[in-house]
């Protein structure tokens, strides 16, 4: 499996403020980062999975959406996030 429990715990890690903090934006959003980038290799080698296009297109969906929260709440928080995942905004 691609996402076990250890990695999961390694992201929130990373991005929240603890292995268990499961629930702030930052951790969901990178989470959601790293599931996108799994999804996007899946679909260069099977063009034809349309059911996991629409999963990655719902995904990217929910982590603009949390972004945008974060922009709106603290605009410093979504721009840490976004310089430490390396998006272009």
């Amino acid at each position: 499996m691609y996402l076990d429990s250890e990695k999961k715990k390694e992201i929130f890690g990373k991005y929240g403020t603890s292995n268990s903090d499961t629930g702030s934006a930052e951790s969901q959003v990178a989470l959601f980062s790293y599931r996108i980038a799994h999804l996007t290799e899946h679909m260069r080698a099977n063009r034809k999975d349309h059911t996991t296009e629409r999963s990655l297109v719902k995904l990217v969906g929910k982590r603009r959406a949390l972004l945008n929260y974060l922009k709106r709440k603290d605009i410093e928080r979504y721009r840490a996030i976004v310089k430490a995942l390396g998006h272009r905004k």
